[in-house]
Parts: C-alpha cells; sequence; structure tokens
C-alpha cells in the first residue's frame, strides 16, 4: 500500500508523460441509484457486472454525498456550488433552473479547447438561456428535463421508440431503440467524432427513476422471484445501465482511448426502491437527509493518471467537489474567477490519508415555494449538516457516524456542545446562500434569435392555486390548477401566442383527448402511487373559451370543439412578464390554466 501511494503522489505532483496530453473525461450520472443498489456494495440480489469491475479497478469514495434530489445534484455538480447558491435547489415550478451567470462543467472545459456533449437528463431547464446547449455544451441530446412521461417530454414518450431533442428541437421520427442504448449510442458516436482532440461527455440517464419501462420483461423477470415486482423492474433498470458500461468501456479499449480517459462514476441520491432490500446498513431513501437518501457510490478509474487499480478514500467528499478536482487533475483555466463552494479533492488522491482540513458540508432540498429553509421553527428542515464523525438532521437529531453509521440514536441530549457548533454552521451556510436564493425562480427568455419559438408547459408553472401539474398524467386528468409563467421578453415586438390543453405533438383539440394514450398508460403501469398528483385517466374538459393574460393585457376568445389552440396576437415590451393562459366553460367558469403554451415573435414593434 505505501508503495502504491508514493507512485499516486509522484502522478500527481510531478510532470511526467501521462499529463502532457489533457485526459478525456467522462462523467456517468445515473439516477435515483443508491449505494446498495450494486452487487460489488453487498447487495445479494442485483447483477451488476460491469459496476463491479469498474469498482475493482477504480478509486472509491466510500463516504462521497450528494443531494437527495434530483435538480439540486445536477446544478451542484456543474457549477462546484452549492445549489441554494446557484438557483437549482427544487424539481419543478422554476426552481430547477440553473441561474444563466453561473458558469458550468461545459463551460469550463470548453473554454480549454474540449469539445463538450450531454447525453441524457439534464433537469436544470428546457428553455433559453438554461438549456444545455446555453451551458457550454457542443451537443445535446435529452428529452423530457425531469423524465419520460414528464409534462416537458414529447408524448407519448416511455422509453422505448420514443422521440428526442437533438440540440433545442425535437427530432421528427422515434429512435427505434430503448431510451438507455439511445444515449450510450450516441455519446459513442460524440466519441468516434471527436476523439483526435480533448472531450468532455456528461452522461445522464434517466434509469432507475420511474416509469422503469423496459423492453423485455425478461430483465425484470430473474428478479421477480426474490423481490416486489417494483424492485425488479427497477433492478433491471439497473442492469441495462450496467451492460451500457460494459459496452462504452470496451468501445474506450477498441478506439484506443481507454488510458488517457477520466470515467467518473456516481448517482444523484439515494436510492428510490431498493432500500428494503439492501441499504448497506443507512437509514433513509431518495429525499431523506439520512446517509440512505445522499450518500452514494462513486468511482474514478483513469489508468493514464495511475487511477486503475482498488483504492479506497473514506475521507468525507461531493459532488460539489468535482469540478474543482477536474480544473486540478486536468490542469484547466477557468474563464472567469469563481469562488467554489466544493474542494479538489487531488490531495486525497495523491494520499487517501493526508491530513486536511475539517470541513463541514450541508445537504438537503426542502420543497416549498418561498426559500429554502423559511424561519424557525423549520429552520433546517430536510437538511443534513455533516463533518467526518457527526451529523445534525433536521435540525434537532445529531448521530456519532463512527459509533452509530445506521443513524438510530440521537445524541442531541447528550452532546448540546455539538449540536450547537452544527447549528452555528448551518446558520453561516443559510447566510451565505440565501441573498440570492430568496424568490428565486427561472424565467425563460422569449423573442430571442437564439430560441425563435418557445414552449412554456405546467411543470415549469409558477402555481398561483393548486401544485404543479409536473407529468403527462396529472395534464391528462385535466387537474383544475392554475399557474402562470414568469418570461423575460427580449425585445419590443408582436408575439404568435398559441393556447393548448395538449402538447402540438399530441394533435387532440382542446375538448377532446389524444388518440394514443401510450405515455399515460406507462406511467400509471410503473408508477402507480409515488408522484401522481391527480390520477392519469385522460379526461375531456368543456372549453368553450380561453383568456390569456400578459401582465395588464387581458385577451379573451371562443373556441370550437375542433380548435386544436387558441391563436392570439400580443404586443410585448422587453422585459418581465407574467404569461397566463385560462381555459373557460360555456358560462365562463375558469377550468384550470391552459397547460401548454407556444410563443413565436412576428414582427418588431412600430
Amino acid at each position: 500500500m505505501i508503495t502504491r501511494l508514493l507512485t499516486l503522489a509522484a502522478l500527481l505532483l510531478t510532470p511526467s508523460a501521462s499529463w502532457c496530453a489533457a485526459p478525456n473525461v467522462i462523467v456517468l450520472l445515473t439516477d435515483d441509484q443508491g449505494y446498495g443498489d450494486i452487487a460489488r456494495h453487498g447487495n445479494p440480489v442485483i447483477k451488476t457486472p460491469h459496476l463491479d469491475r469498474l469498482h475493482d479497478e477504480s478509486v472509491r469514495f466510500a463516504n462521497f454525498h450528494v443531494d437527495s434530489y434530483c435538480t439540486p445534484t445536477r446544478a451542484a455538480l456543474m457549477t462546484g456550488r452549492y445549489a441554494h447558491r446557484v438557483g437549482g435547489w427544487g424539481t419543478i415550478s422554476g426552481r430547477n433552473m440553473l441561474r444563466d451567470d453561473e458558469v458550468t462543467m461545459a463551460d469550463v472545459f470548453r473554454h480549454n479547447g474540449y469539445r463538450t456533449g450531454h447525453f441524457g437528463k439534464w433537469h436544470l431547464g428546457t428553455n433559453y438561456p438554461y438549456r444545455p446547449i446555453d451551458r457550454g455544451f457542443d451537443e445535446w441530446l435529452g428529452k423530457g428535463d425531469g423524465g419520460s412521461g414528464c409534462a416537458t417530454d414529447f408524448w407519448d414518450n416511455d422509453r422505448v421508440n420514443d422521440h428526442y431533442i437533438h440540440n433545442g428541437r425535437w427530432e421528427d421520427k422515434p429512435r427505434a431503440a430503448y431510451e438507455c442504448d439511445v444515449f450510450f449510442d450516441a455519446a459513442m458516436q460524440f466519441i468516434r467524432d471527436n476523439k483526435r482532440r480533448p472531450f468532455f461527455v456528461y452522461l445522464a440517464p434517466y434509469n432507475p427513476h420511474n416509469p422503469c419501462s423496459i423492453p423485455d420483461p425478461q430483465w425484470a423477470a430473474r428478479y421477480r422471484d426474490k423481490v416486489p415486482a417494483n424492485v425488479a423492474y427497477f433492478y433491471a433498470s439497473i442492469a441495462r445501465v450496467d451492460e451500457n458500461l460494459g459496452r462504452l468501456r470496451a468501445f474506450l479499449q477498441a478506439e484506443g482511448l481507454r488510458d488517457n480517459t477520466l470515467l467518473i462514476y456516481f448517482t444523484d441520491n439515494g436510492t428510490a426502491e431498493g432500500e428494503k432490500t439492501f441499504n448497506a446498513g443507512m437509514r433513509g431513501k431518495k429525499g431523506s437527509p439520512y446517509d440512505g437518501g445522499h450518500r452514494v457510490p462513486c468511482f474514478l478509474h483513469w489508468p493514464g493518471g495511475g487511477f486503475d487499480k482498488p483504492v479506497t478514500v473514506d475521507r468525507l467528499a461531493a459532488h460539489l467537489d468535482w469540478l474543482p478536482t477536474l480544473v486540478d487533475l486536468c490542469g484547466l483555466r477557468l474563464p472567469k474567477p469563481i469562488v467554489f463552494d466544493g474542494v479538489s479533492l487531488k490531495p486525497l488522491l495523491a494520499d487517501p490519508r493526508a491530513i486536511r482540513p475539517e470541513r463541514t458540508l450541508v445537504l438537503g432540498t426542502p420543497q416549498n415555494q418561498t426559500g429554502p429553509n423559511p424561519s424557525p421553527p423549520r429552520y433546517g428542515v430536510n437538511c443534513s449538516v455533516m463533518t467526518e464523525r457527526w451529523r445534525l438532521v433536521n435540525d434537532k437529531e445529531l448521530y456519532d457516524m463512527t459509533a452509530d453509521p445506521g443513524q438510530q440514536r440521537d445524541l442531541a441530549g447528550e452532546k448540546p456542545k455539538v449540536a450547537d457548533e452544527l447549528r452555528a454552521a448551518y446558520q453561516r451556510y443559510w447566510t451565505s446562500v440565501s441573498a440570492r436564493d430568496k424568490g428565486w425562480r427561472g424565467m425563460p427568455i422569449i423573442g430571442s434569435a437564439q430560441a425563435v419559438e418557445v414552449e412554456l408547459c405546467s411543470e415549469d408553472w409558477y402555481p398561483t392555486q393548486g401544485n404543479c401539474p409536473w407529468n403527462q398524467a396529472a395534464v391528462a386528468g385535466g387537474a383544475g390548477v392554475f399557474g402562470h409563467w414568469p418570461v423575460r421578453v427580449a425585445k419590443d415586438g408582436v408575439y404568435c401566442v398559441e393556447v393548448r390543453r395538449w402538447p402540438r405533438e399530441a394533435d387532440a383539440s382542446l375538448t377532446g383527448i389524444p388518440a394514443s394514450q401510450k405515455t399515460v398508460d406507462a406511467y400509471l403501469r410503473d408508477q402507480p402511487v409515488n408522484g401522481l398528483l391527480y390520477g392519469g385517466t385522460p379526461k375531456a374538459l368543456p372549453v368553450a373559451r380561453v383568456r390569456l393574460k400578459i401582465g395588464a393585457d387581458v385577451q379573451e376568445i371562443a373556441v370550437g370543439n375542433q380548435d386544436k389552440a387558441a391563436v392570439f396576437t400580443s404586443k410585448m415590451e422587453a422585459g418581465p412578464a407574467d404569461i397566463e393562459a385560462t381555459l373557460l366553460d360555456q358560462a365562463g367558469n375558469a377550468l384550470c390554466s391552459a397547460f401548454y403554451v407556444t410563443i413565436r415573435k412576428t414582427e418588431p414593434t412600430k
């Protein structure tokens, strides 16, 4: 072991041939897979041979943490800064949009001559200026912002033979393949096309997040006699990612890219389904402030850098450490100064036992509309304040992780001084991040040259009454709820505004239902309870009139049974605006807000 550590130190601290060529970088981030959802971590049911092999050939971070939901982890990963600081602490309602003045990981790599590609889940905004192609990526292949079957997804997508967004536009024809395979195929094609220069690939499959639709039931059948059906499909989705990881690694070897490619694998939160089967002794799952909600697997593999043999780092590390670490490892220049919340892990890669200052991390993603953490008594709700030894959970429970890794014995009453020190650390954190975060919600830009046409949907509503209909099942159910979209208008002009109950591709009238219900059926089958706000049975609405309100301008028109959209023209001035569209019945009663609005600029004002 001593020889191994000296070798790592020499590679990291002295010039060598392996450092002369900029390494390629692949970040592989799976969705909803927990620390215990890997065979090598002790899971007695799941089969993950390729992840097991990567584990055996990598630096393994055994005390690695993320936020407990999708968007915050991705926001922190992309910026090296706390999600509450950069605007991406929620998953819907504009709270998922990464501030457009933040520098992303892709910005940094592109600034250093890398070709940059993102394949899979983004969940940091679907409209300009929040899309991957607005945030440093040269190539983007994706789907709905939050996942398959979300309101931002193409209607009828269910992971098999789906439509995809390619560089900001939905493709005309579906791809005859399974979603996970499509993203790995696209990433490998991007690498093949750009292998003569350094590349950065952010590969983020939606798997194993629900709905766990899979093309072949046999993938789940192998687990059905050992775990409940929902877990069998969940494990089958992980197995599909595992198979694709094997394909990716074989591809890198065949293309002569294995040695000079730095591969990082981790997941975006704790397990969504597997905690009762195996959770590595942890308490909690996705969404929880206990370690089961945010401690995840993390491997780094880079043969050319000396990282292709098993080494375990058990020091506290997190997702927001990866950007500063890659800046160090790859010798990158920043496009502008950045104050990182994360720290470089380079010293720990050189020596996992290296002495470094005690650090405190604050992780947690409370879901509310007034701000991440209101004033007491809800101070620190759904939050973990962490050191190497201690966890302060929800501002009141204290756990000694060295003696109680399962977080069963609350020591707050016995160790009040420790609890108070961690509360003070939280208050310093909150003071630091709250100034920018208070009241934040993303505001898409309309009327810009970068996005001539913009489609707004209910997943990005700012609710005014009821909850946000974030998935297609809720849209299909005709939820009687209301919301509006805050936007920024790029230029004064006349705009065409199409108000719809269904997205354009559903090809259904305001009063009817789509001919196909594939997506809705898939979402209900695979996710019968979690996430569905109103049920998904398609419901016709007696829409007779549509009202459009933009600022102080209010228009209303009648529509017929065959109309698929109510079309308005509106003069809009540059600057912020609120857009609200309401579906009305014959008597003028409000049924709900429209779920989709498409806006494009027609001509300048005179």
